[in-house]
């Protein structure tokens, strides 16, 4: 794999959780790996005041201890990683101040005879996304006057709605040309999404069938064993829709309804995205209430041990309606998946944590044998993002003895199996990316703002009634009970059977 140019990574918000828990340990991955350019600087920046040593010695304990890495040679080769990370603390809301992130800048240029190649990732709340970038250019620093390169990285979310997406897009645009901006979705850099686009494009026994002629419906699960933890403020105002559907799934569902791309370069492959979000059936609001289930986790035990509801987590509202839970039939109007269905179940406090892409084929037009696969289809295919990254295709062979009963047996793949090293991190991938300037994983505005055109008008009829039809499960269970059989029922059948617990159940 080739090298980036030589460059600087800027990372604001430097004292936070994502810098110490995800971007600090991959990019000592891929130094351990020698794949960050030859020459390489970080500064992180923040408003806690401390020295670039005290931010070194924090970050290699942090580091350390996600990494476990314990074996001499690594906490040597640690220590040398980290003589490349600098620290300045200022303050972000003070355009002034940005010069002294600019003289830092030119100083490690020099030293180190850098290039005039700088990436600025934004690890900080949202809030900033407005801030950041206008100070940036109010000190000239969202342009190179040499010739160089300028990127910069944004995390999720990307706006709370529609009008919020597309004004923090203008004012991206207005500092940043479109091809400067990354917005990352760390899911799209697991190795098993990625996966997605060999698994169609390079398999002639799939790609073929990869159509509504032979699909009866596709199933898209996110379920995690988590609360809200920390995140009680944040999650409050976004919710489950928000969180993961808007974002996350959509992408997911993009990789597996995607068109094959004229070529494959990045922008081939973003408009092929757009084009599947642009293709979303928006529901009506008798539609949507057929369509939608959301919940909420009440107390109950995960691991055999006690948990408190979401209406007791800190900083979360005690009558707050925020769903936890969602599950959701979503239809693409085009001519490939015209009428077939996409279903998605995403929540917290479920009995299991696992992400998984379940594609059920259509069953033969004459069953004649009986046994597990009478009555549907044998035939699906797999994909497992995590915890353990697979690929199990299952389909119906003979019970050995008299007679012809049918069993489902599956053909396993692990993705560890293809390499003695371990599967990289998603932010490994996506930093490095980054660095190459290769947008193929980050999300596009268009594809961005179609998404949200889809979300809206749901969130929308949510906030007119916020307590209606909105269901309640216990924590550790697998969701709320009415989504027993949800796929083989339809939303209207199962509605009615939406039992809401007595009040006191529910704090």
């Amino acid at each position: 794999m080739k090298k980036a140019e030589n460059q600087i990574l800027v990372i604001f918000g430097a004292s936070g959780d994502l810098t110490h828990r995800k971007l600090l340990p991959a990019l000592f991955e891929l130094y351990s790996r020698d794949l960050l350019p030859e020459k390489f600087q970080v500064i992180g920046a923040a408003r806690t005041p401390q020295s670039t040593d005290e931010f070194r010695n924090k970050q290699q304990a942090f580091i350390s201890e996600v990494l476990k890495i314990s074996d001499y040679s690594q906490l040597s080769k640690l220590a040398d990683f980290l003589q490349l990370v600098n620290y300045i603390d200022f303050d972000t809301d003070d355009a002034k101040q940005y010069q002294i992130l600019k003289e830092k800048i030119i100083f490690l240029e020099k030293e180190y005879n850098i290039p005039d190649n700088i990436i600025y990732y934004l690890a900080t709340p949202p809030a900033m996304y407005d801030i950041i970038p206008i100070n940036l250019q109010k000190c000239g620093m969202n342009v190179s006057l040499s010739g160089g390169s300028r990127k910069i990285i944004i995390e999720k979310p990307f706006g709370y709605d529609l009008e919020s997406a597309q004004r923090l897009n203008h004012l991206l645009e207005s500092t940043f040309h479109e091809s400067e901006i990354f917005r990352i979705d760390h899911y799209l850099g697991k190795e098993t999404v990625q996966n997605i686009f060999v698994l169609r494009f390079s398999n002639g026994i799939f790609e073929p069938l990869w159509n509504r002629n032979y699909i009866d419906s596709i199933e898209i699960i996110s379920t995690e064993t988590l609360g809200v933890e920390n995140r009680g403020k944040y999650y409050d105002i976004v919710g489950a829709l928000r969180d993961m559907v808007q974002n996350h799934l959509m992408q997911l569902i993009a990789f597996i309804a995607m068109e094959p791309p004229a070529t494959f370069d990045p922008e081939s492959i973003r408009d092929e995205i757009a084009k599947v979000f642009k293709a979303l059936h928006v529901y009506s609001p008798e539609e949507r209430v057929h369509n939608i289930i959301r919940g909420q986790y009440m107390e109950g035990n995960i691991d055999e041990k006690k948990v408190i509801g979401y209406r007791r987590e800190k900083n979360v509202a005690p009558n707050s309606n925020t769903e936890t839970y969602i599950a959701m039939k979503l239809m693409i109007d085009n001519w490939r998946w015209g009428g077939i269905p996409f279903f998605i179940y995403t929540g917290k406090r479920l009995k299991e944590k696992r992400t998984e892409i379940i594609i059920h084929f259509k069953s033969t037009p004459q069953q004649f044998f009986i046994g597990q696969c009478s009555g549907s289809s044998c035939n699906q295919l797999i994909i497992k993002v995590q915890p353990d990254e697979s690929i199990s295709l299952k389909f119906g062979l003979k019970i050995p003895g008299a007679g012809f009963e049918v069993k489902q047996v599956s053909m396993d793949f692990k993705y560890n199996t293809l390499s003695e090293e371990k599967l990289p991190d998603a932010y490994e991938r996506l930093l490095l990316d980054a660095m190459l300037g290769d947008s193929t994983l980050f999300s596009r505005n268009d594809a961005l703002e179609a998404s949200w055109k889809f979300i809206d008008p749901i969130e929308e009829e949510w906030k007119k009634h916020p307590s209606k039809d909105l269901c309640y499960y216990k924590a550790g269970s697998t969701g709320p009970t009415i989504i027993s059989n949800f796929r083989e029922q339809t939303f209207r059948y199962i509605r009615n059977e939406c039992e809401l617990p007595i009040q006191n159940e529910i704090q």
